[in-house]
């Protein structure tokens, strides 16, 4: 972080908080999303199952890993990856994808 500040003649805290104005949310909050996201991609694309991409993206358990997921989402991993493919599923079925 000091780096990037530097880089950009502004200090830690200016960096925090133009990102923050940018973002509407905290850099680590918007780090922690980005690797939440990426999980549902390769669980969904690549059949990754919730231990390995909780340890692929950083979490020490599957359980702190599914409730930040949770929370973000709105439903447990298994839930959300089986009824994103259902929805899938569905949209090629009815619509031809």
């Amino acid at each position: 972080m000091e780096e990037l500040a530097k880089s950009n003649n502004m200090s830690v805290s200016s960096l925090h908080h133009k990102f923050k104005e940018v973002t509407t949310m905290g850099i680590l909050q918007y780090q922690k999303e980005l690797r939440l996201r990426e999980a549902r991609r390769l669980m969904l694309r690549e059949s990754l199952d919730i231990t390995s991409a909780a340890m692929a993206f950083g979490y020490e358990s599957s359980s702190q890993f599914s409730r930040e997921y949770k929370r973000l989402f709105g439903k447990s991993p298994l839930r959300d990856i089986r009824d994103l493919r259902k929805g899938f599923r569905t949209d090629i079925l009815e619509n031809g994808i």
